[in-house]
């Protein structure tokens, strides 16, 4: 509580006092002012810091709120409540205002470095990779037999299940399967992918 250090002369007694303080702290008067400073200012950085958990920012924040107070203390209204209650509703207002600017700034930054990490996207060497690796596929089909081929075509690039396979070749399910198992086989083979 470094940037706290008690003011010279004594801190207002009760609750009147401090509501008399606050009178005299709008009618411009500084020693009123110390005195408020004094009775007040110990709970103001006491509320801040358990809001904001940075003792270097509480200081700012608590500081924040006793210019508020000296600037604002013709608004105090003692019928709607204690001083202490009015200027602990002022502190805890700042904290919490500085808490959200703090997460607004932290958010920004997050974004804005996503933002900048979004790795570079080469659209031209997507494409000819896609087309070589097409032409290789067809290449590689072309090797297969009438038979593998067309077993192939159908079940992976038309979608048939094997059953239908069969029944549009007209040929028995295990004599389809077998069709499929070594055309990929040797689509493998010739693709160069490792088993």
């Amino acid at each position: 509580m470094s940037g706290f250090a008690r003011v010279a002369g004594g801190a207002p007694g009760g609750a009147a006092d401090l509501a008399e303080t606050v009178a005299r702290v709008a009618a411009g008067d500084r020693e009123a002012f110390a005195a408020l400073y004094d009775a007040v200012a110990g709970p103001v950085y006491g509320l801040v810091l358990r809001v904001l958990r940075d003792p270097a920012q509480s200081e700012e924040v608590a500081q924040e709120v006793m210019v508020e107070v000296w600037r604002s203390a013709a608004r105090y209204a003692p019928e709607r409540g204690g001083v202490t209650t009015w200027v602990l509703t002022i502190a805890h207002r700042r904290a919490v205002d500085r808490v959200r600017s703090e997460q607004a700034a932290a958010d920004r930054e997050e974004r804005t470095a996503t933002a900048a990490h979004t790795p570079p996207y080469d659209q031209v060497s997507e494409e000819v990779a896609v087309r070589l690796e097409s032409e290789q596929v067809r290449r590689c089909l072309g090797s297969l037999t009438d038979l593998q081929r067309q077993a192939v075509t159908l079940a992976y690039y038309q979608g048939y299940t094997y059953r239908e396979v069969a029944t549009h070749l007209a040929a028995p399910l295990g004599t389809v399967k077998t069709r499929l198992r070594d055309g990929l086989i040797r689509l493998r083979d010739c693709m160069g992918v490792s088993a």
